[in-house]
């Protein structure tokens, strides 16, 4: 497999012959997870520490889940308890945890760049968890592993993006993974939760739902992180959902077999309809779910063969 990272910071440094490489492998832990037996020892005899400042519940639960499977030793680093309460850096906690040896440190934190900043510090594979506003590789990932097993293929696809646009990095990270794929990107929400600065990217941008979800093979919608912003962005939920939010009437305007996303938590009659989001005929909301721990195995089984030969290799040249 063609898979030469250290590090999964994000989207924006893989190529897309790595993305496949990931996808593909990802494909076999759909298999191993779905069986009556679901362990490998892929990570046997590693170490791996979950590092999140963030509260998460998805995102965490199934990098557990992904790194026992693969039969590694895990730790979940309560960052409440830690000294980082009593104020110790993000660079004296690095050095600390690199004192211990760990093989693949994940890590999620309200700052951007965070995750490459450890990376810098330590001996280990680090995996970005979701770092401030700039990526979330995995979640990326896991949401094209949904979108190619559901139509078949990535390449040259319609998808809408819908929401808000500006304090997602999840959207981000995606906006660079389908854009790699030469798929064709709608960015849909409120000026102030969209902001023309996207099209730089190569993205459309539209004011209005119905024009945005015209024709598109993937609906994708957006949490509304108010954690994240600083004024009043919408004038109240019920007139975001009245114009944004994704309901039976909305959805007309994709193509009739269009999926419909989330990366969740999701926020119902905000930014989607109850019954929408059920929808087994339409939302892979589930699978998305599903397809993160197999992904983030995948991901985690790569860095841990390119940790083995990079050490391999010091240990010879020493």
């Amino acid at each position: 497999m063609t898979f030469r990272q250290r590090h999964l910071l994000g989207i924006e440094r893989l190529a897309p012959n790595e993305i496949t490489a990931i996808l593909d492998l990802a494909e076999r832990y759909v298999d191993l997870n779905r069986g009556e037996t679901k362990h490998s020892d892929a990570l046997a005899g590693l170490t791996q520490i979950n590092m999140f400042f963030e509260n998460s519940t998805r995102t965490q639960a199934s990098f557990e889940i992904a790194g026992k499977r693969l039969g590694a030793d895990v730790m979940n680093m309560g960052v409440e308890t830690s000294s980082v309460k009593k104020g110790e850096t993000l660079i004296d906690t690095a050095l600390t945890l690199n004192a211990m040896h760990p093989d693949l440190l994940v890590v999620r934190h309200p700052h951007s760049g965070a995750a490459d900043l450890l990376a810098q510090k330590v001996n280990c594979a680090v995996l970005n968890a979701g770092d401030g506003r700039h990526e979330h590789p995995t979640q990326a990932l896991l949401d094209a592993l949904t979108i190619r097993r559901a139509k078949g293929r990535l390449h040259r696809l319609s998808v809408a993006i819908c929401g808000d646009i500006a304090h997602s990095r999840v959207a981000r990270s995606n906006i660079l993974l389908l854009g790699k794929m030469e798929s064709r990107i709608r960015l849909v929400g409120p000026p102030t939760l969209v902001p023309s600065a996207f099209a730089e990217l190569g993205c459309e941008i539209y004011g209005d739902m119905r024009e945005g979800l015209e024709g598109a093979d993937v609906v994708m919608m957006l949490r509304l992180q108010k954690e994240r912003m600083d004024g009043a962005f919408i004038p109240s939920q019920r007139e975001y959902f009245h114009r944004f939010g994704l309901d039976a009437d909305k959805l007309r305007a994709a193509r009739p077999d269009a999926i419909v996303m989330h990366p969740g938590p999701m926020n119902r009659g905000v930014e989607i309809d109850g019954t929408i989001a059920d929808d087994i005929n339409r939302s892979v909301i589930q699978e998305q779910v599903e397809m993160g721990v197999a992904v983030r195995m995948a991901a985690m089984d790569l860095l841990a063969r390119n940790l083995k030969a990079a050490r391999a290799e010091e240990g010879i040249m020493a």
